[in-house]
């Protein structure tokens, strides 16, 4: 495994360990995407618009010989994650959780993947709700990417669907009875942010009850930080 000691913050500790691995620019979102499925060079450079080809090269090189990535050998120019890379999961999500909840506006020229909207939902899923509710699939459109969720109890079996979708491997959840409630539902780019925060008038029915979308608020949810809770929170400090 390379020790990139050239480059190394010079701290023997765990978390310069990481970032001396996965922490230049680019590599947890690449990281990111191979979280939904295998994904060939082309297809991430599709996801990640604005890196520079030869950026992407160095970063898959460099996941590899940190044994984050590996080559796909079925798979003409395809990567996935390694064991060691999946274990990068709960650290991403946790980031996601951490990204969407801060305020921020998205720029003008700012697009929205399958794969990261595939993430959002499942940085936004509350297992505990979601027990307690039945079965449903919901279909997500945010601009032009769309996404299918089935949540049966506890359990969530989200991907990309429609237009532009990647071919997934056989869904974990079709061993599962299919649910028969389906909320198919679109929300705006610009919107999503206060969407995963709760605020379901934002979002359009396109079929289903609109009652739903207050199971979908109890599934999903990502709270927000904004200056009150901060107040809050230093008055408690304070206190």
């Amino acid at each position: 495994m390379a020790t990139r000691g050239a480059r190394g913050f010079g701290q023997h500790s765990g978390a310069a360990r990481a970032l001396e691995r996965v922490g230049d620019r680019w590599a947890l979102l690449i990281v990111r995407d191979l979280l939904v499925g295998p994904r060939r060079y082309g297809d991430l450079k599709t996801g990640l618009p604005r890196i520079p080809t030869n950026i992407l090269s160095d970063r898959l090189k460099e996941l590899q010989e940190a044994g984050v990535v590996r080559r796909v050998p079925t798979v003409r120019g395809g990567y996935e994650l390694t064991p060691l890379g999946r274990g990068l999961e709960p650290v991403v999500l946790a980031l996601e959780r951490w990204g969407w909840s801060v305020p921020g506006e998205p720029a003008d020229d700012d697009r929205v993947s399958g794969d990261a909207v595939t993430i959002a939902l499942r940085a936004a899923f509350r297992p505990d709700a979601a027990a307690t509710l039945p079965p449903t699939e919901y279909v997500l459109h945010v601009g032009e990417v769309s996404v299918s969720a089935i949540v049966v109890g506890a359990s969530l079996d989200v991907m990309p669907v429609g237009a532009g979708a990647l071919p997934q491997p056989r869904r974990r959840s079709a061993f599962e009875p299919v649910p028969q409630t389906v909320l198919d539902l679109e929300v705006s780019p610009a919107s999503l942010r206060e969407f995963l925060a709760g605020d379901a008038g934002l979002a359009t029915v396109l079929a289903g009850e609109t009652e739903l979308l207050g199971r979908f608020g109890s599934t999903f949810r990502i709270e927000p930080v904004g200056p009150s809770n901060n107040a809050s929170s230093a008055a408690a400090a304070a206190a």
